[in-house]
Parts: structure tokens; C-alpha cells; sequence
């Protein structure tokens, strides 16, 4: 119950998390520092490209905080956190652009984005009802427990796996538009991308986890069945 031999895959994949949240930071400050040749803030980057896409009507706010950046599709809002919004470099111009290509997405109905809002109120209940659940269902010995339980948490790893291609596909849209547009140069497009597949790798690596810990107790499930 206390300890699983899935145990050892998981801290490994917890390990990659905490490495990958250190290089998503480190990655952004160390190109925070290198401007544009073209010389647009974050805010002004995301404003033409949203224009340039027919989204007149969609806002670019600043937001407090760092890494705070994010797409709002219940109120059709770009946000930016501060830094990126007012500052003209790689990292600020990457994330402003990364976070206007789901705007697109959301115009042009993406698929996965469309599957991820539509999945995302059955999986706000059920992560958190899944371990409260679980925990029941291994305190007690309750394999019906366990088992709805699993069914619950199976929700949440799906959206964090739905939300890859979400995040991929966004910033393979800011990449290539901010090279069509001129936002940045073909030497600059270097930078972006670490910026974004540093971004990117954050996400890979709590799916990861999910998943490793979904895999976990379905084998703990299966075994208390037999």
C-alpha cells in the first residue's frame, strides 16, 4: 500500500518535473535578456499577430506575476504577465505568441483544444474526487472503491495528455508566424525555440507523472482483484 515498485519510475519522472521547471525559468530569464532585432514588446507582438489573424476583438492584458502568462477562452482574453507584456526580448515575444497561437487555435476550433474544454468540467470534479477514492479505497480494502477511483484519475491524465498536442501545436503556429510576420529574424528563431521547448517539456513531464501514477494503481487494483 505504502510502497510500490512504480514508486521508483515515478520519483524519477518527479525528479524531471523539478529539472524541468528549473530550465523552463533559467531558459526564459537567460533570453529575457536578448531584445529583438525587430524591437517589439511582448504585448505589441501579440497584438499584431492577432490582428494579422482577423481577432480585432480579442484584448492583450498585463497580469501580475511571472510565468503567469495564459489564454483565457471563457472570456477570449490574452493575458500576459508583466515582464513579457511591456519588455521587448526573445522570451517575452515567444510567450506572447505561444499564448495568441490558442486564440487561434480556439477561432479555428482545433480539435484538441475543442475536446479540452469540452472534457474540462467532468475532469475538475473528478481529480478532485479521485483521491479521496483512492485513499478510501486503500485504507479499506475496497477494490470498488479503488476502481471508481481509478476511473475518476484516468479523466485527469487524459486532459494532461490531450493537452500536449495543445501546447505543441501552439507553439508550432507562434514559431511560424512570427518568422512570416518578421517579429523575428531566422538567427532569432533559436532562441524561441528553447524558450517554447522548454515550456513544453514542463508539460510532458506532469503527464508523465499521471500517467505513472494511473499505471500504478491499476496494477495495485488488478492485484487485489486476484
Amino acid at each position: 500500500m505504502f510502497f510500490h515498485p512504480m514508486d521508483f519510475l515515478i520519483i524519477i519522472a518527479f525528479a524531471l518535473s523539478i529539472w524541468a521547471q528549473f530550465r523552463v525559468r533559467g531558459t526564459f530569464n537567460r533570453w529575457s535578456e536578448v531584445p529583438t532585432a525587430s524591437g517589439i514588446t511582448g504585448y505589441q507582438a501579440a497584438r499584431m499577430m492577432l490582428d494579422r489573424n482577423g481577432l480585432h476583438d480579442v484584448p492583450v492584458e498585463p497580469v501580475p506575476g511571472t510565468l503567469s502568462d495564459h489564454y483565457d477562452p471563457i472570456h477570449r482574453v490574452v493575458r500576459l504577465s508583466e515582464h513579457v507584456y511591456y519588455e521587448n526580448s526573445i522570451s517575452g515575444v515567444s510567450v506572447a505568441c505561444h499564448e495568441v497561437g490558442h486564440a487561434i487555435q480556439h477561432k479555428e476550433h482545433y480539435p484538441m483544444l475543442a475536446l479540452r474544454h469540452r472534457i474540462f468540467p467532468v475532469v475538475n470534479f473528478a481529480s478532485g474526487v479521485a483521491p479521496f477514492l483512492l485513499i478510501a479505497g486503500f485504507l479499506f480494502h475496497a477494490t470498488g472503491l479503488i476502481g471508481l477511483g481509478i476511473i475518476f484519475f484516468s479523466c485527469a491524465v487524459a486532459f494532461q495528455l490531450v493537452t500536449l498536442p495543445v501546447e505543441f501545436n501552439a507553439s508550432s503556429r507562434a514559431r511560424d508566424l512570427m518568422v512570416a510576420e518578421g517579429f523575428i529574424t531566422n538567427d532569432e528563431e533559436r532562441g524561441v525555440a528553447k524558450v517554447l521547448n522548454a515550456a513544453a517539456l514542463t508539460y510532458v513531464a506532469a503527464a508523465l507523472i499521471s500517467l505513472l501514477e494511473l499505471i500504478k494503481y491499476i496494477m495495485i487494483f488488478t492485484q487485489q482483484r486476484e
